[in-house]
């Protein structure tokens, strides 16, 4: 992606306009993440949670993971693990990681698995991590705790 492509302006930006459409919502979101406009995508969650669509949850603990905010990325999936949400998150960061693979997303998708008590798909999951980056150390280290 060109430098040019992400010249998103937050002047220009109309918060509106992700409040009706699910599918916008989500694009916009992703957007925001690709051009490293974390805030706004983080903004952009929030208001898809105001307006009930659970799977936003996956997208914000993603922002906070990119941000180096475990912590609340942790917090944010443990929401989902407390509603007893961990298939529906599992089919969501699926999704997003059949579309465009991201070390983060195999992160979060193992701490559900292992939250589940699946302790073969964690491998899995780190297995295919390190093939996008074979010598990310903390995939390493969760690989051999898997």
């Amino acid at each position: 992606m060109r430098d040019d492509e992400c010249s998103t302006s937050e002047e220009n930006f109309d918060m509106s306009f992700c409040i009706g459409d699910d599918e916008a919502l989500n694009n916009l979101e992703s957007v925001y993440v690709d051009c490293d406009r974390l805030d706004l995508a983080a903004d952009c969650y929030m208001n898809a949670l105001n307006i009930n669509i659970t799977r936003a949850h996956q997208g914000l603990a993603r922002v906070y993971n990119l941000k180096n905010q475990r912590k609340a990325a942790y917090d944010e999936m443990t929401i989902l693990m407390d509603d007893h949400k961990e298939a529906e998150a599992i089919s969501e960061l699926s999704k997003a990681i059949s579309f465009k693979p991201d070390l983060q997303l195999f992160h979060l998708r193992v701490a559900f698995h292992d939250s589940m008590g699946d302790y073969i798909s964690p491998c899995l999951d780190c297995e295919a991590a390190l093939c996008l980056d074979p010598i990310h150390t903390d995939t390493i280290e969760l690989y051999h705790r898997a």
